[in-house]
C-alpha cells in the first residue's frame, strides 16, 4: 500500500539517526531498536519528491530508489491447504534513508538506509495470529534491496528473491520462532500503476503522494509452517510497491485499505484516509483491474465505503470495523461485503498499533483479500 507503517519507518529513523546510526559494531550481528515518539521530525529537504508521473520501467523498478526518503516492497495473500485449512499472510519490508545523500567511510557497517520487516501469519481454523518485526541498518550485507544480478530484497534471512531475470518468478522465505513462509510467486498480470500513471496523491499539497504500482494477481504455492507442523497451501498474493517522501495531511487520523483478488481474475484497490473531522480526504482514490490487466482508475466519487460490524481489541482497546459494503460505481458497477476471515488480526507489539488481516468477499463478485487499518488505537494527527 502507501503509507503503511511509514510512521514506524520515520521513528526508527529517528532512533537510528540520533545514535545508533552513528555506531560501527564489531560484529555483523543486526541492529535493533525500540522507538520512541518524543523525537522531533526528521528533515525531508534534498531528497526527491513525486511530483510528476515515473518512467517506469521494469524490473528496474522493483529494486530501490535512493534518491527518496521512504520505500516498501509489501506482499499479502490467501492460501488453502489441498482440504481447505485457510491461511494469510503479510510480508513487508521498508527501507528508511537516513539522509540525502550517503556519507563515505572504511566501515562496512555504515550505512544510510535503515530496513524494518514485519512478517505475519493467520491460521485462520484456529484463529491464531502470528506477527514478528525485524530491524537492521544497509550496511555489511544485513538488508538491502537491488536487481543485480536479480530482483533482491532482504533482511538478514528473510527474504524476496527472483527466480528469473525479468522477476515473473519469485521466491519469498521468512522464519520466526514459531512459524515460517516458503512460497512461490508467479505473476499472472503486468504491474498495474495506482492514481495517475503510478503517482499516487495522498492529500493536496503538490509532492505528498508516492510512486505506487502493484502486483495484483501472483499465483503462489509452498508451505507454511507453524510450530512443528508444515503445511502445503496454494492461493494467490498481492504486491504493492511504493517510495515517496511525503505524509499524510495533517488532519489524518487513519487510513482503510483493501487489496481485493477476485474470482472472475479481476482485483480491486480501495481506500480512504479518514481526517479528525469525521470527513475523508478525497484525492485518494483506487484501482479496478481487468482481467487482461487493463485498468479504470476510480476516484473518490466512485465509490463507496460503509462499516457493517465492529469489533474490541482484547490487546489495545481500540474499536475497529470488521465488515463492509464496497459500492463501485460507474462503468462495471458492482457492490460487494467485505468479512474478515478471523476478528483478531491486530499487530499490537510496537509503538504504532493497527489491524492488518485477511478478508472474505461476497455479493456480486467473490474472492479473498486483505485489509488495513490504522488510526484506531490512537491518532496519527502530527505523529509524523
Amino acid at each position: 500500500m502507501n503509507w503503511r507503517i511509514i510512521i514506524l519507518l520515520l521513528l526508527i529513523g529517528l532512533v537510528l539517526l540520533f545514535g545508533i546510526s552513528l555506531y560501527e559494531p564489531p560484529s555483523g550481528n543486526a541492529l535493533s531498536a525500540h522507538t520512541r515518539l518524543e523525537a522531533p521530525p526528521q528533515e525531508a529537504s534534498g531528497f526527491a519528491r513525486a511530483i510528476e508521473p515515473w518512467d517506469w520501467q521494469f524490473p528496474r523498478d522493483h529494486g530501490a530508489h535512493p534518491e527518496f526518503q521512504t520505500e516498501w516492497w509489501y506482499y499479502t495473500g490467501n492460501l488453502a491447504t489441498a482440504a481447505g485449512r485457510r491461511f494469510g499472510f503479510q510480508f513487508t519490508i521498508f527501507r528508511r534513508a537516513l539522509s540525502p545523500l550517503a556519507k563515505s567511510s572504511e566501515s562496512e557497517f555504515r550505512a544510510n538506509d535503515i530496513y524494518l520487516a514485519h512478517f505475519t501469519v493467520s491460521d485462520i481454523a484456529n484463529a491464531d495470529f502470528y506477527h514478528d518485526l525485524r530491524y537492521a541498518r544497509g550496511g555489511a550485507g544485513l538488508a538491502g534491496a537491488t536487481v543485480e544480478p536479480f530482483y533482491r530484497v532482504w533482511l538478514e534471512d528473510w527474504q524476496i528473491l527472483a527466480l528469473d531475470d525479468n522477476a515473473n518468478k519469485t521466491h519469498i522465505s521468512a522464519a520466526s520462532a514459531d512459524f515460517a513462509i516458503d512460497f512461490h510467486l508467479y505473476q499472472m498480470k503486468r504491474p498495474a500503476l495506482q492514481g495517475d500513471k503510478g503517482l499516487s496523491p495522498k492529500s493536496g499539497e503538490i509532492g505528498n503522494a508516492s510512486y505506487y504500482y502493484s502486483l495484483s494477481r501472483l499465483l503462489t504455492e509452498g508451505g507454511i509452517t507453524i510450530g512443528d507442523q508444515t503445511y502445503d497451501v496454494s492461493g494467490t498474493s498481492w504486491m504493492d510497491h511504493e517510495f515517496s517522501t511525503s505524509a499524510l495531511g495533517a488532519n489524518a487520523r487513519g487510513w482503510d485499505w483493501f487489496g481485493l483478488i477476485f474470482e472472475d481474475n479481476s482485483e480491486l484497490m480501495v481506500g480512504q484516509i479518514r481526517q479528525i473531522d469525521g470527513g475523508i480526504e478525497p484525492v485518494f482514490g483506487g484501482l479496478y483491474i481487468y482481467g487482461d490487466g487493463s485498468t479504470r482508475y476510480l476516484d473518490a466519487a466512485d465509490f463507496s465505503i460503509a462499516v457493517t460490524d465492529t469489533w474490541r481489541s482484547p490487546h489495545s482497546e481500540a474499536e475497529y470495523p470488521a465488515g463492509w459494503e464496497i459500492a463501485v460505481r460507474g462503468e462495471d458497477e458492482f457492490n460487494i461485503v467485505i468479512s474478515p476471515l478471523q476478528a483478531d488480526q491486530e499487530l499490537h507489539s510496537a509503538d504504532i498499533v493497527y489491524w492488518e488481516g485477511a478478508v472474505a468477499i461476497s455479493g456480486d463478485k467473490s474472492g479473498y483479500g486483505y485489509a488495513e487499518l490504522t488510526g484506531y488505537a490512537s491518532s496519527m494527527q502530527n505523529r509524523f
